[in-house]
Order: structure tokens, then C-alpha cells, then sequence
């Protein structure tokens, strides 16, 4: 029972879908971080699907692309779009590191936020419109990589402070099991990646990589360890990243 209590704060926590209430409390978000990546598989899901309906349908490329940038943001609604952009606001203060985490916390959008918005939906958006039918079980998988991946940063990494969302599942998270489930959803999503198609699947699971190596740089180097926003950060500019490689991967012939 409270394996199942543990999913239900996951996913009440990281998105919009309607979910039966339950007590937060220290023994029901032992395990909740476990079930993060689940929250991925069911927006892949949904992806999968609303992509395919699209793609048969007599909507163009624009509305396919429109349709495809907004869908994740519905189901999250937009917590880990708010961590990217607290994170951009925070690196181009280009104050200290007591300095960005204060402006981590605070809860207005500076200019540079939303600046940093409208780059990434307006990128989000070019990409959606060159993915292909074929792309889709790709993406698909690559929300459940990106939040294993900033899962077991929140549970493996030092916080960079004493409070925050990240500090609550660190503190509350049995540690060794959690950072355990976290490797299986990592190594599962990349198997499925590389069985469904090796070269879409080489390139992103190298993309999800490189962006994971430049945000532990990031949180160890400017902002002195892992916070709620950072962990955001990451799974958007991850996912952003990946969905760049699946897209233009596709696009090259296959030469071999």
C-alpha cells in the first residue's frame, strides 16, 4: 500500500493528472522518487499517441509542431518549465552563488526568464515540426530517461541548501533503493531506445549524456550542489537536447 501511496504523490506532484488524495508523510514519499520516471512513461504515452493521430490526420506540420510543445507542458503543468526558467534568471545574474540560489527562490520571472522562454518553445517548436512518425517511440522514451536521470540526482547528489522541494525527497528518499530504481529506469529506457532504432537511439542517449556531465559542472561549480529548479533545468534542456538528435538524426540518410 504504500508502494501505491508513494506513485500517487509522484505523479500528483509532477503533473496534471487526476490523482486520489493521499497523507504526505515520511513513510509515503519513501519510495516517491522511484515512481518519477513512471510520470514520464505515462507523458510519453500521451505523446505516442497524440503524435500518431496527428501525423495520420489532415493537420499540417504547424499544428502537429503547436500541438507537440504544448502537450508535456499540459500534462506537467509546467513545474519543470519553472525550474528552467528560475535557473536562467539565476546564471545571468552573474552574482555569487548565496546570490543565485536566492534568486532560485524567488518567485517573480525576471527578463532574462522570459527570454529564455521564448528561445526554448520557440526551439521546441522548430524541432517538433521536422519529427517524423518514426521518431515518436524515441521521444516517447526519452521523458522517462530525463527524469530518471534528474531523479537520482535529487537522491545521490548534495542539496544546496537546507529547504526546497529537491531537500524534502532527498531527505525523505531511502537512498540506496531509490538510486537503485533509478539505474534500472536509466539502463531500461536506453535499451529500449537502442532495440527500437540504433542510430536514433545512439544519438540520444549521447545527447541525454552530455547534457547530464554539463549539469552536475553546473550544480557543483555555480550553485554548490542540486536544488528543485536545477533538477528542472536539467529535464527540460535534456529533453530539448534529445528531441534535437532523434529529429535531425532522422533526417540523415542512412548511408551503411
Amino acid at each position: 500500500m504504500n508502494l501505491l501511496q508513494s506513485m500517487v504523490i509522484a505523479f500528483a506532484m509532477y503533473s496534471k493528472i487526476p490523482m486520489p488524495g493521499v497523507e504526505w508523510n515520511e513513510k509515503n514519499m519513501k519510495y516517491a522518487m522511484c515512481f518519477f520516471p513512471l510520470v514520464g512513461a505515462a507523458e510519453g504515452i500521451f505523446v505516442f499517441l497524440i503524435g500518431n493521430l496527428l501525423i495520420k490526420s489532415m493537420f499540417g506540420t504547424l499544428f502537429f509542431a503547436v500541438v507537440m510543445t504544448l502537450l508535456p507542458i499540459l500534462i506537467t503543468g509546467g513545474i519543470h518549465l519553472d525550474g528552467f526558467l528560475d535557473t536562467v534568471d539565476a546564471l545571468n545574474s552573474w552574482g555569487n552563488q548565496d546570490k543565485k540560489l536566492e534568486i532560485l527562490k524567488d518567485s517573480n520571472s525576471g527578463a532574462f526568464a522570459v527570454i529564455g522562454m521564448g528561445c526554448y518553445l520557440l526551439a521546441d517548436l522548430a524541432l517538433w515540426s521536422e519529427v517524423s512518425r518514426e521518431c515518436l517511440p524515441a521521444v516517447a522514451l526519452g521523458y522517462v530517461l530525463s527524469r530518471a536521470l534528474s531523479g537520482y540526482s535529487v537522491v545521490t547528489w548534495r542539496s544546496a541548501r537546507d529547504s526546497g522541494l529537491a531537500k524534502v525527497f532527498h531527505d525523505a528518499a531511502h537512498k540506496r533503493n531509490a538510486a537503485r530504481g533509478m539505474h534500472i529506469w536509466i539502463w531500461g529506457s536506453i535499451i529500449c531506445m537502442l532495440v527500437y532504432n540504433l542510430k536514433i537511439g545512439t544519438v540520444s542517449v549521447v545527447c541525454a549524456g552530455l547534457v547530464f556531465i554539463g549539469y552536475k559542472r553546473l550544480c557543483e561549480k555555480q550553485f554548490g550542489g542540486v536544488t528543485g529548479d536545477l533538477a528542472g533545468y536539467f529535464l527540460q534542456t535534456c529533453e530539448l537536447a534529445m528531441l534535437a538528435g532523434i529529429a535531425l538524426t532522422a533526417r540523415i540518410p542512412d548511408i551503411l
